[in-house]
């Protein structure tokens, strides 16, 4: 694979009535089998989004809008990233269509991971499809 390729870790949130997407990125060397999960550089983004929305906590109470695919880390070409991120992030804040936000993913990733945390396991990605 020839492209440059980003992971973004995003979360689908609800903050006092009003949707935000707040995200976080770098750029990889590799591309990440989808059978694979992203391993310590998932866990990393990971782990600094949720940070950033738990400091965004002391604005309002926050929760999550998309169950157990709230917390998503996506797979793309660094071009398509700057090209078509913004326009589903901004769709998907008017709309808060979560089907429709996940089927324009999916159109456009390389792989899209859910992220949950449960205590017997710790953070645990699962494909989405």
């Amino acid at each position: 694979m020839n492209e440059h390729l980003y992971l973004i870790a995003l979360a689908l949130i609800e903050q006092e009535g009003k949707r935000f997407m707040p995200l976080g990125g770098k750029s990889i060397n590799k591309f990440i089998d989808t059978k694979n999960d992203p391993g310590v550089t998932g866990e990393a983004l990971a782990s600094e989004l949720l940070l950033r929305v738990f400091q965004k906590s002391e604005s309002g109470w926050i929760r999550r809008i998309n169950g157990d695919k709230s917390l998503l880390l996506i797979q793309l070409p660094m071009e398509l990233m700057q090209e078509k991120i913004p326009l589903i992030k901004s769709r998907w804040i008017k709309s808060g269509d979560n089907e429709k936000l996940m089927a324009e993913l999916q159109s456009i990733c390389n792989g899209i991971w859910s992220a949950v945390f449960n205590r017997e396991d710790g953070l645990i990605f699962s494909q989405v499809t």
